[in-house]
């Protein structure tokens, strides 16, 4: 109750900032079209019922089934035979496997047709992993032309972006080798898990230079999807794989600790007293500590040679700065005093000349991040657009406790597997969005007053392909007005999503809903549009409270109201982010299945 109050207080001082009635959403008016890919900076649509007649093309790739597992592919199952085209003829990007397959061949390297289809997928990763590496040298090469600071900042991301891209073909290449030893050897499910990784990043590249209105500079890199849909070709493979080992794990009640967090971490994570009094790093303004910057003990955890679990302890205190923890960065954790005494601020936003991507107070790349009793705040404020407070890449990363505040845009769960309990998340306009395998489990999700004219959005997830197996899961959660939205929550309508992209996919389980909720429950991504209504899949599944009621829902095809239990435990921990591999162990308890 008391870390309910604190949230209610804080977000009441926040809400001090400047509002102005005159300001009007430009979005509500516009076109009707799909939007482009990750384009990030449309406002949403006041309550409209659906358009009835289609105003766009969604992408006509065959829908997924309605569980994380992907979608079939026409690839059959054991072994073949067959030349190279007969194989690239089964993928979904055919003319894109054949060329890189006869480039191979033009270049002298000898191609021997796979027997199977897990080898079949290592050729696709390598022709992948080849192509992402010269896109990175190539994009690389830009740094010289950038003439402001608006392309500096779009590059800068991009370079770092397709970085990670190779290092996650690479890992999967490796990962599905054979021969790997077993600490190096994948899962299926982690194999398309680093794919999605690899296809988001180039997505988020494009969002970045649309952000700042510097498309032309960076789309040449870009502007071919041949990187896009090799990857795509290895998720499809990949996918028929993982659906035919199926990594799902049965649902139970019990609460677990994932199973990659030793004995020691469980214990660290459990006791707040144990993490503070054995920390490597103690980071305090009173200089009580060994750094006054959080940021300056990340750094100094960065040069460690070797990337064992590394407790950071963040004392009380307001502290005013952007923080970061790069992708080589693993196996981090920051512990602070709590919600109401640690907390971490700043104001960076796209309006001041950042992307969405590094408008974040607290990006986090690396595996196996955990961030423990703290507060995030963006404080740009709703004026200033997209500005984000948390933005999590980290593959196996928990939030345990954990305030993130802002307007819109304030939780960017970009991409990986992630794990969020007991936190308390709020926003306005797609204030939980990105292309992540995550689930919310036992968290409070405050939906705050927005701008006159616009509408409240609370997830827009961003699956652009069929077989990426990520998603967003809300599970026993609560979904409230805050203190802002309450007294005027009859003059703003809000929604509990609307698709980014063409396959987004979010459920939402067991959860207090209240009033604040319109009846139509979702909201397309412009008035009037059609874009993906057919093909996301937005799921509800017993949720309790006035605004749960699922009888006058939008009537799309990609909307469903689940009323059976094995399709509902498809997106449970154990299913979504694939609890089987990594259970007992985030380092926090949760419910693996209903």
């Amino acid at each position: 109750m008391l870390r309910g109050i604190f949230h209610i207080c804080l977000l009441a001082s926040f809400l001090l900032l400047p509002f102005s009635s005159a300001v009007h959403d430009s979005g509500f008016t516009g076109g009707t079209d799909a939007p482009p890919p990750w384009d990030h900076n449309v406002s949403p649509p006041p309550e409209t019922a659906p358009s009835p007649t289609p105003t766009s093309s969604p992408s006509t790739t065959s829908p997924p089934s309605p569980g994380p597992v992907a979608a079939p592919s026409p690839i059959n199952n054991g072994s073949v035979s067959g030349d190279m085209t007969w194989w690239c003829n089964k993928t979904p990007h055919v003319e894109t496997c054949n060329y890189y397959f006869r480039k191979s061949s033009q270049n002298n390297i000898n191609l021997r047709p796979p027997r199977f289809r897990s080898e079949f997928l290592r050729m696709l990763v390598k022709v992948a992993l080849d192509q992402a590496v010269i896109t990175h040298s190539q994009t690389v090469k830009f740094g010289p032309s950038c003439t402001n600071n608006q392309r500096k900042a779009a590059w800068s991301d991009c370079v770092n972006l397709f970085q990670n891209t190779v290092a996650q073909l690479n890992r999967t290449l490796k990962g599905l080798n054979p021969a790997a030893s077993s600490d190096v050897k994948c899962t299926d499910f982690d194999a398309q898990t680093w794919l999605s990784t690899a296809q988001t990043n180039i997505e988020t590249c494009r969002s970045g230079s649309e952000d700042l209105n510097v498309s032309d500079f960076v789309m040449p890199v870009i502007s071919n999807k041949n990187l896009s849909d090799l990857i795509g070709n290895c998720l499809a493979v990949n996918g028929v794989l993982m659906k035919q080992h199926n990594h799902t794990t049965t649902a139970n009640h019990k609460e677990y600790f994932p199973s990659w967090v030793s004995r020691h971490e469980r214990r660290l994570l459990v006791s707040a007293s144990l993490a503070k009094s054995s920390p490597h790093l103690v980071v305090a303004q009173d200089r009580s500590g060994h750094f006054r910057s959080i940021q300056a003990a990340i750094n100094f955890a960065a040069r460690r040679r070797f990337k064992s679990r590394f407790v950071i302890y963040v004392k009380k205190g307001v502290y005013r700065e952007n923080i970061d923890v790069g992708n080589d960065n693993h196996n981090i954790m920051l512990v602070g005093d709590g919600e109401r005494k640690t907390i971490i601020t700043s104001g960076r936003s796209v309006q001041h000349g950042y992307t969405t991507y590094n408008s974040a107070t607290g990006g986090f790349g690396g595996q196996r991040f955990v961030a423990k009793d703290m507060t995030f705040i963006n404080t740009a404020g709703p004026l200033r657009g997209q500005a984000v407070a948390v933005r999590s890449s980290s593959d196996l990363s928990v939030f345990y406790r954990v305030g993130i505040h802002g307007f819109q845009d304030t939780l960017y769960i970009h991409s990986q597997r992630q794990f969020f309990r007991e936190c308390y998340i709020s926003g306005t306009i797609d204030f939980i969005f990105g292309n992540a395998a995550v689930v919310f489990q036992n968290c409070m999700i405050l939906v705050r007053r927005p701008l006159h004219g616009q509408a409240n959005i609370i997830t827009a997830q961003g699956r652009g392909d069929p077989f990426q197996n990520t998603g967003i899961t809300i599970h026993s959660s609560r979904i409230i007005a805050a203190s802002d939205l309450k007294p005027v929550i009859r003059a703003y309508k809000t929604y509990l999503g609307r698709p980014w992209q063409a396959y987004s996919r979010v459920t939402i389980m067991k959860t207090y809903i209240d009033n604040s909720i319109s009846p139509l429950g979702w909201s397309p991504w412009l008035r009037g549009s059609n874009f993906a209504l057919n093909t996301v899949f937005y799921g509800e599944y017993k949720n309790f409270g006035p605004g749960s009621s699922t009888r006058w829902r939008v009537r799309w095809k990609g909307f469903h109201a689940i009323t059976s239990t094995a399709v509902a435990s498809r997106f449970t921990v154990g299913s979504l982010i694939a609890g089987g591999s990594w259970l007992p162990a985030t380092g926090v308890p949760f419910k693996s299945g209903l």
